[in-house]
């Protein structure tokens, strides 16, 4: 009994880890400017959440006495236990581990209302959501000693006989994922899309959809990484004995099963459709499996394990592009198809694959039943709640009388909330972009394919650019756009004519090529804009000519977005150091 114990303890530590997860991911597919809201908001989601719980939603979860026919229990007992006169309540290990599972399920909505929130608004719903609608439906499912409804329902029916047992769900694909993803849903509807996600014409239609890009693909892939291995305590903690029925290698397993079938789903899908695999929708096709098989993790074998993790492969990618394209819901993050809609098939799947009392191993629709009432009673009370707390935030109105409470005002979002709602200037203070430098050798400068110059692109004669005489003082400024991976040969040949001193920056540009077409959570990428290397370079003692000569020699590969060079006359050089000007200015000799 005690290792049971010492290990429930260290799986809630795993579960406390996943927001640090849940922030990484989210922050990871959302803008830059927005990183260190979206990190206060899932620190708020654990902190404020404790606050609540203690205080209302853990008394209304975990008491053992039900009370109200099993829609709560008896919150001056817990009361009595906890703060009474000698208290010595024997629940805490109980406690903190629905705690840190409440904290999961208010910190989904954070990913889908990211970007466009107002932070004070969602601190308040951060708090009401721990403090009464998950503690609430949770009891319906987890009550001590199986007292809530939905536990009762197999009794009550005379079901108990093996064709059925209580409501199924271990770990929470329903009380959890289900509830965040579908308030999550209601509050993206509600709050609006980011400016600019959906353009539309003068009648108010809807004619483009922009895929807004995440900055940050690898800190969404470790934010992931991170959610799984938090998995590991997420379902097995919630099981009952180390063996046996509901073994804990049985949930690793199937767990780990249900990720990866998913999410080779997802990457195979978006490849199939889109020509290459989407790297942020296959991270959400992990989750999407981990949610889905999170209810019955403890209940199906292997075979519905995969089949679990296959359909919410599907639903997922096919639920993303729903809500964006259909419904026109702004999810930066997919969390309504995550969780929402895989905690719905999560939840459901048990009727089907429970190994003893699923439909697909003969025990007939009875827990199929059960499952389908657990589902609608949780979704209509999670609905209801989410729409009176979001609906009277968007009646009240800010300080401009025009937005919502619920939202950050124009202004706000565009400048980006962490300067606007916490002051922060920027999230990544002291990190320099810097253009990626890499020797290819001789390989970046041959043309694919045999294409001679005349025919490669239309060739036009060179300018000749006036070549410097003894005594002349014409300083020219060069400025060379090139494709990033042409940068280091073309510093290379720079430096062996004589160059020493250049600036150089990643900008975005296009010309005639707009690039490919690429795809973003299947929504197409408007191809209007590249990364390219800017290269300024100031000569006087170095024929322009020969500059432009050997850029050119090195930059050529014969197809069009090779680059351009542009030539200025420059009026004068002063070097801050010495005060120098003209030519003079460019030499570093002592």
């Amino acid at each position: 009994m005690w290792d049971y114990q010492i290990w429930k303890l260290i799986a809630i530590a795993l579960i406390f880890f996943m927001q640090a997860g849940f922030a990484m991911c989210e922050a990871g597919f959302t803008r830059a400017k927005n990183t260190g809201n979206i990190t206060m908001k899932n620190l708020m989601d654990f902190c404020l959440g404790t606050i609540t719980f203690i205080l209302i939603g853990g008394p209304i979860l975990c008491a053992e006495n039900a009370i109200a026919g099993g829609l709560f229990g008896d919150v001056g007992q817990v009361y009595k236990g906890m703060f009474g006169e000698g208290a010595s309540w024997a629940g805490w290990t109980d406690f903190i581990f629905n705690l840190v599972f409440c904290a999961t399920t208010a910190t989904i909505v954070s990913g889908a209302m990211a970007e466009r929130t107002n932070f004070k608004a969602y601190c308040i719903y951060s708090m009401i959501i721990s403090a009464i609608v998950y503690p609430v439906e949770a009891y319906w499912n987890w009550g001590v000693g199986n007292n809530g409804w939905l536990q009762q329902l197999a009794i009550n029916w005379g079901l108990m006989n093996g064709t059925a047992q209580g409501f199924i769900d271990l770990s929470g694909s329903c009380s959890i994922h289900m509830v965040g993803g579908l308030t999550a849903l209601i509050g993206a509807w509600m709050v609006g899309p980011r400016i600019g996600k959906y353009v539309k014409d003068e009648n108010g239609k809807i004619i483009k959809i922009n895929a807004i890009q995440g900055h940050n693909v690898l800190m969404g892939a470790l934010g992931v990484f991170i959610l799984w291995f938090g998995w590991y305590g997420f379902n097995p903690a919630a099981c009952t004995s180390w063996d046996g029925y509901e073994g804990m290698g049985q949930v690793f397993m199937t767990t780990t099963i249900a990720a990866s079938l998913s999410t080779v789903t997802v990457m195979m899908i978006t490849w199939i459709r889109n020509g290459k695999p989407d790297v942020s929708m296959t991270l959400n096709g992990s989750l999407a499996g981990l949610v889905a098989v999170t209810a019955g993790c403890s209940r199906v074998d292997i075979i519905g394990a995969i089949s679990i993790g296959i359909v919410a492969g599907f639903i997922l990618t096919f639920g993303v592009e729903f809500f964006d394209k259909v419904c026109h819901i702004d999810d930066p993050v997919g969390a309504c198809s995550v969780h929402f809609l895989n905690g719905v098939w999560g939840t459901f799947a048990c009727g089907l694959f429970s190994t003893n009392t699923g439909l697909f191993y003969g025990y007939g629709f009875a827990q199929l039943g059960i499952q389908t009432i657990g589902i609608l009673a949780v979704c209509a009370w999670t609905a209801a709640w989410a729409f009176l707390i979001f609906g009277v935030m968007k009646l009240i109105k800010r300080h401009d009388g025009v937005t919502p409470f619920l939202r950050a005002t124009p202004e706000e979002e565009i400048r980006g909330l962490d300067l606007t709602e916490h002051g922060l200037v920027t999230a990544y203070a002291g990190f320099q972009m810097a253009p990626q430098s890499f020797d290819y050798g001789d390989a970046v400068l041959q043309v694919t394919g045999d294409v001679p110059a005349s025919e490669a692109i239309k060739v036009e004669t060179m300018p000749q650019v006036d070549v410097i005489k003894p005594g002349d003082k014409i300083i020219t400024k060069i400025e060379i756009i090139c494709k990033e991976r042409m940068f280091e040969a073309l510093k290379n040949e720079l430096m062996s004519i004589g160059i020493t001193g250049m600036t150089v920056s990643h900008v975005m540009g296009c010309g005639i090529q707009k690039g490919a077409p690429e795809y973003y959570r299947g929504i197409k990428i408007e191809p209007t804009l590249l990364p390219k290397i800017q290269v300024d370079i100031v000569v006087a003692n170095i024929p322009a000519s020969k500059v432009i000569e050997s850029a050119r020699k090195v930059l050529y590969t014969g197809h069009i977005g090779d680059g351009k060079i542009f030539v200025y006359n420059c009026l004068d050089v002063v070097k801050v150091r010495t005060g120098e000007t003209g030519p003079d200015a460019l030499l570093d000799v002592e």
